[in-house]
């Protein structure tokens, strides 16, 4: 509950909804009161009783004058259609997640839905702990981000579940591909080649690239640089191609990049292509680590546009990615899935390549 991109109501909403999902909260007893809870928390009275509001209207809690707050069952009301959207994403509160939910949550609100939140944090047990939680609830639809979507679907029964519930679901950022479901997401592919070319027509010829390969993002971005180097007819150097894992983000990637930036003039590479901002700011301080200045001795990109990108003392260049726009539109098909039984397609947002000041051209490095 410390994440300053998302507002103090909306995480304290998370914690409490945790506590419903894991059973700390059982239907017919009392909530502890707001001035308990905003003690427990550092809040103030107003965030608690905010929370409190949004969790009433949306029938999970109720409150009985002269007794206190107490938890609703969160299923159906008597003569009232289900009216929840669950969604599942690998991380909730970090990175460019904000966001989205809150594109989410707002298109949601504006049709009279309310939201269910779940996080994988990327791995497959919490998936199906997840997918369990929700296939239990009476929910109208779900919106799901695929867990480490380059690693298969070892919870594939629980979507066939959904299927024959007759739940409808779509999919964020990726989807696993033996299924049959909408899905929203960055042309990856040609994000990774938009940086690798923008670099090589600056005229870097040793670009290292770092990517994620347990999930299709990464892949996809991997397979983007590669092939704007074979468009330029430029071999890649194995040891310029650093792939980690989910576990691996943090101090594997640092460790290559300064193996990386420690090596002679003729062997560092000039630039790098990182799978996201977050690597981005991180392989920055690598960099610096080893005596190198961005961009006057190395260029670097990232990718997704987050706040990230521009809060890093040098600006970084990199590539968009929609965020709250997916959310929202996510969302509104979800709802006309719902409710006039729409059969949307694929959709496949363009990422644009952001100028700022991480980049140099290779004749203009010192």
């Amino acid at each position: 509950m410390n994440d300053r991109k998302i507002p103090k109501y909306m995480q304290l909403k998370n914690e409490l909804l945790s506590w419903l999902e894991q059973g700390k909260l059982q239907p017919g007893k009392q909530v502890p009161s707001e001035n308990e809870i905003a003690e427990q928390f550092g809040l103030s009275r107003q965030t608690v009783r905010q929370t409190f509001g949004e969790l009433e209207k949306e029938g999970w809690l109720e409150r009985i004058q002269g007794k206190g707050t107490f938890v609703r069952h969160p299923g159906r009301r008597e003569g009232e259609a289900v009216k929840t959207i669950g969604i599942m994403t690998t991380y909730i509160s970090d990175y460019i997640f904000p966001h989205i939910v809150r594109g989410a949550e707002a298109e949601l609100r504006q049709h009279g839905y309310r939201l269910l939140l779940s996080s994988t944090d990327n791995t497959k047990e919490k998936e199906m702990d997840s997918l369990q939680l929700m296939t239990s609830q009476p929910l109208s639809g779900l919106i799901i981000e695929p867990t480490k979507s380059a690693e298969g679907n070892p919870n594939l029964g629980y979507f066939l579940e959904l299927q024959e519930k007759g739940i409808p679901y779509l999919m964020i950022n990726e989807k696993y591909h033996e299924l049959e479901c909408p899905c929203l997401k960055v042309n990856d592919e040609a994000g990774g080649r938009k940086a690798a070319r923008y670099l090589l027509e600056k005229g870097h010829r040793q670009i290292a690239g770092f990517f994620k390969r347990d999930d299709l993002q990464g892949v996809n971005r991997l397979k983007g640089f590669l092939s704007a180097h074979r468009d330029f007819g430029i071999a890649v150097s194995p040891q310029h191609v650093v792939t980690f894992t989910t576990e691996q983000k943090g101090d594997y990637t640092y460790q290559k990049a300064l193996e990386l930036l420690q090596k002679t003039d003729d062997q560092r590479p000039t630039a790098l292509v990182c799978y996201n901002d977050e690597l981005a700011v991180r392989l920055m301080d690598a960099a610096a680590a080893c005596g190198l200045r961005v961009p006057e001795d190395l260029s670097v990109i990232g990718f997704d546009d987050s706040s990230l990108a521009a809060a890093s003392g040098t600006k970084l260049t990199t590539l968009t990615h929609p965020k709250t726009a997916m959310g929202e539109l996510a969302a509104r098909q979800l709802i006309g899935m719902i409710e006039r039984g729409e059969r949307p397609g694929d959709t496949v947002f363009e990422p644009e390549l952001i100028e700022r000041d991480s980049v140099l051209e290779q004749t203009d490095l010192k």
